[in-house]
C-alpha cells in the first residue's frame, strides 16, 4: 500500500488548486462497488478537506439528475444526483459541474459524492472520514492535518 503524504489544510491555496490524485478511489453504496478509478482529480483549498472528483462511469449504480443548483465561485454551476444501488437510494448524494470556468474545466462532467452519504470511500487503501457539515464534500483522509473547515475547535492527526 503507497503511504500518502502528510499535508496540513492551511497550506492549500486561495483560489483552490486542482491536482490529480496518484491513487485509485473507490465509491461503495447498496454493497457493492460503485466507482473504482485511477483517473481521479481533487481540488484543494485551504482548511478544506479534498473534494475528490471521479470520471462520470459507474459501476452498477444509475445516476438520476435532481432539482437544484449551487453556484461555486471558483468552479461555476453545480448540478446535483441521486444515487440508486440496488435497493439503496441516496438523494442529492453526487454533484457535478457541466460547464466548470476554465481552471477547472479538466473535472468537466466529473461527479464529487458526499462520503457521508455513501456506506465507504477509499484513497488508496485509507477508508475516508466525510468532511463534516451538511454543505462541504471534502474527504478526510489519516495524512490531512490542520483545521478544517466545518469541523470547529477539531485538529486532526
Amino acid at each position: 500500500m503507497t503511504a500518502l503524504t502528510t499535508e496540513d489544510v492551511q497550506d492549500y491555496p486561495r483560489p483552490p488548486a486542482l491536482r490529480a490524485v496518484p491513487h485509485t478511489v473507490r465509491v461503495e453504496f447498496g454493497v457493492e462497488t460503485i466507482v473504482e478509478t485511477d483517473q481521479a482529480f481533487q481540488v484543494l483549498e485551504t482548511h478544506h478537506a479534498p473534494t475528490y472528483y471521479i470520471p462520470p462511469h459507474t459501476n452498477d449504480a444509475v445516476l438520476t439528475k435532481t432539482s437544484g443548483k449551487s453556484y461555486c465561485e471558483w468552479k461555476g454551476v453545480a448540478s446535483y444526483w441521486d444515487v440508486q444501488s440496488g435497493a439503496a437510494e441516496a438523494k442529492k448524494s453526487a454533484w457535478s459541474y457541466a460547464a466548470p470556468t476554465t481552471r477547472f474545466e479538466q473535472i468537466k462532467g466529473y461527479l464529487a459524492f458526499y462520503a457521508g452519504l455513501m456506506d465507504a470511500c477509499f484513497v488508496g487503501e485509507y477508508r475516508v472520514i466525510p468532511q463534516p457539515g451538511d454543505f462541504y464534500g471534502g474527504w478526510i483522509t489519516e495524512n490531512l492535518k490542520g483545521r478544517i473547515k466545518g469541523a470547529p475547535g477539531t485538529e486532526f492527526w
